[in-house]
């Protein structure tokens, strides 16, 4: 039964059984082929469809980007000098483009693999992450990418469990105690008119024909890009999410509530700010300079020691083999659980089954506890700068509503940077003060641009909710007092500990 689970149980699942795993070469996307490879050296395959034009291509870059990553250590030690043809049997690379039909594999690799026939399980991890992308790009990778794997997974007749990977901000800036539930098609945040998917995809569309055909618009590739960017802004804001990324990462949970129909299980998890590797394979590991990991970069160089931020918020933080491991238990779980009940009510009512991955509930920390870690690390082990000469720490000014952050830009930078643009103006240019003018402008603007789209969630005051992954955690019997192998229990971090030794010098490390 699933209430006496444990970590061998949860292992033994994938043996024989055939997986494919979409973003593999995405940070999540390696940690998750890593962990099955490791745990169970029976697994049968694991497909990975990767951007490429041919097979050649695929298999190159996934040998590069995935299997030949450091992160691989334990199972390359494990293999030995059978690593290789070990990797060669199991990991099968696919050419194609997880934005077209059936994953953009063509028909004749489709039927000599028998793919859908074969597939047990699949679990996408790809998206686009960017918080200001262009619309078409959020739109095909967040929406018609999982559009098209809805469809394909409605093709597999003997698949087990179906496993996607959302965001914990599709709450958009929810003030307070966000419930593990599916949206509606259609649902908003908002007091406005429903939302409908198509179209939003035929405004992209639109609006892409008609920088291609109007003459009045300005043809330049970085117009446009704009132009795309700024419709995907309007578009979120419209219906309630601050920005384009948690928009089209909601409608991409619309779809797969609209279009599986509870044959298989299907698993929504949702993570909040991922961070580095806490205990296996490799403690620190990271890759992408992404949210609070931009903001230590940035401190790190010295460039900026002021953010909008609230030291005593909570920062909702999760290590990314934690979130690994909840989604490997949470699709094993189901598809046990869906074997022993033919019921389809899974272990939660609702279909899609969600849950939160996240730390604000079970095991909050303050954003001050990573500052005083940041001082402490950097007061210790002291960074060189460019010119060799040890940068000096300094304390962070925090700003904690975005009102004062624009006051203080304005007061700070813009009026002087106006009073340059204008003695500029009155020695004509000289000493090359309007090329000056115009890159502070530029990188005035930026600023602003940053803190208009990260601002929401630096001052996010909401909670998440993860009763959903405490009630099946409470399910399990792991075999150690830390979690075991498949840990994903927060409580088991020391929050200071983890900031000081693991997760700043894994940053670190990142960047040399």
């Amino acid at each position: 039964m699933v209430g006496t689970m444990n970590e061998q149980k949860i292992s033994g699942y994938f043996k024989d059984k055939s997986i494919l795993i979409t973003g593999s070469t995405g940070f999540l996307g390696k940690l998750l082929v890593e962990k099955i490879l490791r745990v169970q050296s029976d697994v049968k395959k694991i497909y990975l469809p990767v951007r490429a034009p041919d097979a050649a291509a695929a298999q190159q870059r996934v040998e590069t980007e995935v299997v030949g990553s450091e992160l691989f250590g334990l199972v390359r030690q494990k293999h030995g000098d059978g690593f290789e043809s070990f990797m060669r049997d199991k990991i099968v690379p696919l050419a194609g483009d997880v934005t077209l039909e059936d994953f953009g594999v063509h028909e004749e690799t489709l039927k000599e693999l028998r793919l859908p026939q074969e597939l047990d399980v699949i679990v996408n991890v790809a998206a686009t992450t960017s918080f200001y992308e262009r619309y078409d790009v959020a739109l095909d990778v967040n929406v018609l990418g999982v559009k098209h794997m809805c469809n394909f997974a409605n093709k597999c007749p003997n698949l087990k469990v179906l496993l996607h990977v959302s965001t914990a901000y599709v709450a958009g800036e929810n003030q307070g105690l966000v419930q593990e539930r599916p949206f509606r098609y259609g649902e908003t945040l908002c007091n406005g008119p429903p939302l409908d998917i198509d179209t939003e995809l035929n405004l992209a569309r639109e609006l892409k024909k008609q920088m291609e055909t109007d003459c009045d618009m300005d043809p330049s590739p970085q117009a446009q890009r704009k132009a795309m960017k700024d419709l995907g802004l309007t578009r979120a804001r419209y219906f309630g999410w601050p920005n384009t990324y948690v928009f089209t990462k909601s409608m991409g949970e619309m779809m797969i509530g609209q279009l599986l129909k509870g044959e298989f299980p299907v698993v929504i998890v949702r993570p909040s700010i991922i961070t580095s590797v806490h205990k296996d394979p490799l403690p620190g590991w990271i890759e992408g300079a992404r949210s609070i990991h931009a903001v230590l970069i940035r401190y790190i160089k010295q460039n900026q020691t002021w953010f909008i931020a609230d030291p005593d918020l909570t920062a909702d933080v999760i290590p990314g083999d934690m979130v690994v491991n909840a989604m490997i238990t949470t699709m094993v779980v189901h598809a046990y659980y869906s074997l022993e009940n033919t019921s389809k009510s899974h272990l939660n009512p609702s279909f899609p089954a969600v849950y939160h991955v996240s730390t604000s509930l079970s095991h909050p920390v303050q954003c001050s506890v990573l500052y005083k870690a940041m001082l402490r690390y950097f007061k210790e082990h002291p960074v060189a700068g460019p010119n060799g000469r040890i940068v000096p720490t300094r304390k962070i000014r925090f700003i904690t509503s975005i009102f004062l952050f624009r006051l203080f830009m304005v007061l700070w930078y813009r009026i002087p940077i106006e009073l340059l643009h204008l003695i500029s103006i009155l020695l004509c240019g000289l000493f090359g003060l309007n090329v000056l003018y115009h890159d502070l402008i530029r990188n005035y603007s930026h600023a602003m641009q940053l803190v208009d789209l990260y601002g929401p969630f630096a001052l996010f005051k909401g909670r998440f909710d993860d009763i959903n992954l405490n009630r099946l955690r409470l399910r399990l019997t792991m075999d150690s007092e830390h979690g075991g192998l498949f840990n994903f229990n927060p409580k088991t971090i020391d929050w200071d500990d983890y900031f000081y030794r693991i997760h700043i010098p894994g940053i670190m490390k990142m960047e040399k």
